[in-house]
Parts: structure tokens; sequence; C-alpha cells
């Protein structure tokens, strides 16, 4: 064989060798692709579940958010009715018995007075106090409606409450009415 002929034949065996290398190499890229293809198709449908898992926490707790604030005065509400029933247990002393004025009359403070208790006892609960007016004028706690002349007081202090003040824990609800001193 001459030279020539041998070149050719290295030259077609090499092509050859280089398509094929090139199909090997095509083919192998084409599975990378499609496993690939497969990976994100999984990934995105796992981030699919992901986020409809989380939108529907996010819309459950919204809707227990609002329930808690619809409901948020329960416990409250339920602990005034007791004082609720004790002047209704009052009212009804009238009829229940042939009373005296007198006694009707020392019956319903009773209830009364027992019916505050249990205004009290309620607050208590729920952290509700009575403002101080046992000190001197706070402009932020009291609310002074009118000075009067007091010798028993400096001026400034406290001479009458006309309106108790409450505060929910550390929350001003209402403040005191009160008369103070010039």
């Amino acid at each position: 064989m001459s030279e020539e002929l041998k070149e050719e034949v290295l030259e077609e065996i090499q092509e050859e060798q280089e398509e094929k290398l090139q199909e090997d190499t095509q083919e192998v890229a084409e599975g990378k692709i499609s496993i690939l293809e497969e990976k994100l198709k999984e990934e995105q449908e796992k981030y699919l579940r992901v986020h409809a898992d989380f939108e529907n926490i996010k819309k459950r707790l919204e809707r227990e958010k609002y329930m808690a604030i619809d409901y948020a005065s329960e416990k409250f509400a339920k602990d005034l009715l007791m004082p609720i029933d004790t002047l209704e247990m009052a009212l009804a002393a009238e009829k229940a018995a042939d009373l005296s004025a007198e006694e009707l009359l020392a019956k319903l403070k009773e209830g009364v007075e027992l019916t505050i208790k249990n205004f009290y006892s309620a607050f208590e609960k729920h952290n509700i106090s009575v403002v101080d007016t046992d000190c001197d004028f706070n402009p932020n706690l009291h609310n002074a409606v009118m000075q009067v002349d007091s010798e028993e007081h400096k001026s400034g202090q406290i001479v009458q409450v006309m309106q108790k003040g409450y505060i929910l824990k550390d929350r001003l609800l209402r403040t005191a009415m009160v008369s103070i001193a010039n």
C-alpha cells in the first residue's frame, strides 16, 4: 500500500471514530439532559406542594387569628355573668317573700354590695384595677373636673372622687374624675 492510501484509510478511520465519538457524546449528553429534566420536574412538583401547604397554613392561621380576635373577650364576658345573676337575684327577692320595706331595702343593698364584689373579682381576674386616688393629682391618671377650697389638703391634692378610673394591665381604660384642692 502506498503511503497516500494509508493516510486516506487512517483519515477515514479517524473521521469514523470522531463521528462515533460525537454520536456517543451526544447520546450521553441527551441522557444527562433527560435525567436533569426529570430531576427539575420532581423539584418543581415538590416546590408546588410546599407552596400549597404554606398557603393553606397561612389561610388557617389567618382564620384562627380572626377567631381569636372575635372571641378574645369570651372569658371576661363569662366572668360578668355572675354579677348579672346577683343583680337579678336581688330584684327577685322582692317577689319571693313578703318583706317589709326596711327588710327589702336591706336585701337590695346586700345584693348590690355582692354584685360590686363580683365585679371587682372579675376585674381582678382580668388585670383590671382601680386608679389610685390616695395620692397627688396626676393628669395622666386623673381628670380634674373642679377645684375646691380645702383647709385639710395641700394645693393639687385630690379632695374628692366623683368617678373611679380603671387600668387594664398597664393601659388606662378611664381616668378618675376628681376634684382637687386650690
